[in-house]
């Protein structure tokens, strides 16, 4: 009896020592795990404080030039084109022939129709007589009259469509699209030819809220272009769109005359100087501060050692600095370089 007491008290001390142990082993891992209270970690960024500056602005735009008129040349009537009196490139005026259709058959209709409406119109003359004389009713006159008139509007018909034969320009211009060939078969409506007309060019360009409300239709606009670096090209405001796009944008046309010296091609690109200047006073910040393109443009804003990404709208940019539109105001501190490893809540540290 007394062994096994001996044997029990010391099963009940070995496992009071192991506890212990573990629990020696639980306090010392929780003191590894335990991040210093007095050692957070702080990404050192550099910043700049967005300023008010009162800028003088020029409006300069940039856009696309378009022609003055575009037409494409419809084949109003079927048939196989006979002759093609143009080439790719070829200078035409309006009204000229441009492409024949073969009419051997609607000849061959037209001849047939004024056969039938002279029979016709015999046929009302001496029933006409006959009705005079009771010899004849008011019924048989009256058909015959309606015969006449449908056989008649029949004729006119087909001298259309001979006439529809001569396909002529509907406008002056070049030639840019040639997409038939002569003794091909042509449908109504098939486009045999597209005409450009840069007589005059058609700045297309989109403003913004704020720019569009600078300008107006019918002022005078300065067109320049890169491939003429030393032309100018005189221009006026000929529409301003009364809506927006789904970009805020309104899109805005000026009519430039084009030079036969330095002629403007179709789709060149063009700026745009309105010749207006205004003074405004604008919020800038570094370029290098925005963390996204310009279209989602964003930054991060100091505030007690602590970041948080802020989105902006942008407006122009100058030797580095972009205009804030929106989003921030003066006095606020943005980051400028090292926004790579920020996250909104991190804490920095600002380097010089």
């Amino acid at each position: 009896m007394k062994r096994k007491y001996i044997i029990g008290l010391i099963v009940v001390i070995l496992l009071a020592l192991i506890v212990l142990r573990l629990a020696s082993n639980k306090s010392t891992l929780d003191k590894k795990k335990e991040a210093p209270k007095d050692t957070l970690v702080s990404i050192p960024v550099k910043t700049a404080t967005v300023k008010e500056q009162r800028q003088e602005i020029s409006l300069i735009k940039t856009g696309t030039l378009a022609p003055f008129k575009e037409a494409k040349v419809l084949s109003t009537t079927g048939g196989t084109i006979q002759q093609l009196k143009f080439n790719l490139g070829d200078h035409v005026s309006q009204g000229q022939v441009l492409a024949v259709i073969d009419t051997r058959s609607a000849q061959l209709d037209l001849q047939k129709a004024e056969s039938n409406t002279a029979k016709l119109r015999r046929d009302l003359e001496t029933y006409t007589e006959l009705l005079k004389g009771q010899a004849a009713t008011q019924e048989k006159v009256n058909e015959i009259r309606q015969n006449y008139l449908d056989a008649t509007n029949q004729v006119n018909q087909v001298r259309k469509q001979i006439s529809d034969a001569s396909i002529k320009a509907p406008t002056s211009g070049i030639i840019s699209e040639k997409p038939v060939e002569q003794g091909v078969f042509a449908n109504a409506g098939t486009a045999i030819a597209t005409i450009v007309n840069l007589s005059q060019g058609k700045v297309q360009i989109n403003l913004t809220e704020n720019e569009v409300y600078q300008v107006k239709q019918g002022q005078e606009v300065k067109i320049t272009t890169d491939v003429y670096p030393d032309q100018i090209f005189n221009g006026k405001i000929s529409f301003i769109s009364p809506q927006a796009d789904e970009t805020h944008n309104y899109r805005v046309e000026i009519m430039a005359d084009n030079k036969d010296t330095t002629p403007l091609r179709s789709g060149t690109f063009v700026y745009a100087d309105f010749s207006r200047k205004t003074t405004q006073d604008i919020l800038l910040i570094p370029r290098d501060a925005l963390t996204q393109s310009i279209k989602d443009a964003a930054v991060y804003v100091v505030e007690n050692n602590i970041v948080h990404q802020k989105p902006v709208k942008t407006g122009i940019e100058m030797n580095g600095l972009i205009q804030v539109v929106s989003g921030l105001k003066a006095g606020e501190v943005v980051v400028t370089s090292g926004q790579i490893n920020l996250k909104d809540g991190t804490r920095v540290t600002i380097s010089k």
